[in-house]
């Protein structure tokens, strides 16, 4: 029996139409006999087109994945493996870990699994290169707002000091909105500045003892309507960190989530879960520790809307109307001095904040 759109005789890998992973045949020439539609996927093209293609031009730098192939031919190896980055014009490199196997006649059989840990390392160091850059942006701001505003603020006392007595109650109302403006934007300018400023007051911390502190904190603001369900690791130990900078943070994530659950909590049905567990060999910045803290913060919420998803960490990006933008940036900023990191998945119906943070 034939596959539908495989070329006749390729029956005997049927079973490869099912792997999650990409397999590519490749025959004597080079060429490319067979691909799974799995490997379809990954190199967004169909077997009709791949078949005619060599291996090398797969890739910007294909002849690495050639080599491979050669070299299995040539020592007729049961199997070889090989973490490879291959290049793609116009698209994100792709990073896999190859499997390459030698068959009769010169056809080897290709695995490529793509290599998820080392997508995840480049995107926290994408990440965190991008964390830098808003910072010291947001520092040097911050900075040049700061000492005009002074300014304005005293000119407006100043010249209301000036106003004609005759006048006084009426003018008096503009230089009152110039005065509260500066403060306004002083206030904003303040909590910009504020985690470069706070010290890290370091002692022992009680994770739990953090997520009961926001679990009351927040309830006392939302009574009715919200449910904030515990799910802890009592096993997890205490570790060396700054509380109330912990604490800010949790604080943060979880009350942004109780906002953006405003129509179920008017319906009753609003929940949050605070969930503790232990992650062994976590990599963090380019780091390896064998124990971490993984605190998971889940909400049955709206999810956080598409097109803000990807920068929701920048500073001033806020997905609520009349929100400052800055709650989950200094949440983060906070959790990066203790050496951790903040990931979240959204969905409708189901958005998790997950902090990582290494364990002695």
């Amino acid at each position: 029996m034939n596959l539908p759109d495989r070329p006749a005789g390729e029956a005997r890998f049927a079973g490869l139409e099912l792997l999650a992973s990409s397999v590519l045949l490749i025959d004597a020439a080079d060429r490319v006999r067979y691909a799974n539609p799995a490997a379809e996927n990954m190199l967004d093209a169909s077997l009709k087109s791949l078949s005619r293609q060599t291996l090398k031009s797969l890739f910007s730098n294909g002849e690495e994945l050639a080599a491979l192939c050669e070299q299995t031919r040539a020592h007729q190896y049961a199997d070889l493996r090989q973490d490879l980055a291959l290049d793609r014009p116009g698209r994100e490199t792709l990073h896999v870990h190859s499997i390459a196997s030698s068959l009769e006649g010169g056809e080897v059989l290709i695995e490529l699994r793509e290599n998820v840990q080392q997508l995840k390392l480049d995107r926290e160091e994408r990440f965190l290169d991008q964390s830098q850059a808003n910072k010291e942006l947001i520092r040097n701001l911050a900075h040049e707002i700061k000492n005009p505003l002074g300014g304005i603020r005293g000119a407006a006392q100043l010249l209301e000091l000036e106003l004609p007595p005759l006048h006084v109650s009426q003018l008096k109302e503009y230089t009152q909105v110039i005065i509260k403006e500066a403060d306004r934007l002083q206030t904003l300018v303040d909590r910009l500045l504020a985690p470069h400023r706070k010290p890290h007051i370091v002692g022992d911390v009680n994770i739990h003892e953090v997520c009961e502190r926001v679990r009351s904190l927040v309830l006392a603001e939302f009574p009715n309507g919200l449910t904030i369900r515990r799910d802890y690791d009592a096993s997890i130990p205490e570790f060396r960190g700054d509380k109330e900078q912990l604490i800010q943070a949790v604080l943060n994530i979880v009350h942004n989530a109780a906002q953006a659950l405003a129509s179920r909590i008017a319906a009753g049905d609003a929940e949050i879960v605070l969930r503790t567990r232990v992650a062994r060999q976590v990599t963090l910045a380019k780091v390896r520790y064998g124990l971490a803290l993984d605190l998971h913060i889940i909400d049955n919420g709206p999810g956080i809307a598409p097109e803000i998803r990807d920068r929701i960490f920048y500073p001033l990006v806020s997905g609520r109307d009349g929100g400052s933008g800055l709650g989950l940036t200094l949440a983060q900023t906070f959790v990066q001095q203790h050496l951790g990191m903040i990931e979240c998945e959204s969905r409708p119906g189901l958005t998790d904040f997950r902090i990582l943070l290494p364990l002695p």
